[in-house]
């Protein structure tokens, strides 16, 4: 099954090809996504890289988290599942 690891603390100026070299290092990468924001296309700090097996992802935590790429010291985590939002998110105006 396949994990998805979110990767934060990353530099404006780090890549997806940056990214993926690092962690090929240590695991198999199945893809990178690297969020940008839409109005500028600009690199918005953290990205999303997916491994093949649990296995693969705890590994590449333990071997890549804290670990200097662009300067920085990135973070890695299991990434947690996006919330969804309340369908009702009325709001109410105060008087």
């Amino acid at each position: 099954m396949e994990t998805k690891l979110y990767v934060g603390n990353l530099s404006y100026d780090t890549t997806e090809d940056s990214v993926r070299t690092l962690f090929t290092k240590a695991v198999t990468v199945v893809s990178v996504d690297i969020s940008k924001y839409s109005d500028t296309g600009r690199m918005n700090g953290f990205a999303f890289v997916t491994m093949n097996s649990d296995e693969e992802a705890q590994n590449a935590i333990k071997i890549l988290n804290e670990k200097m790429l662009d300067n920085r010291a990135i973070r890695v985590n299991i990434a947690k599942p996006r919330e969804e939002q309340s369908q009702n998110t009325s709001y109410t105006r105060r008087r």
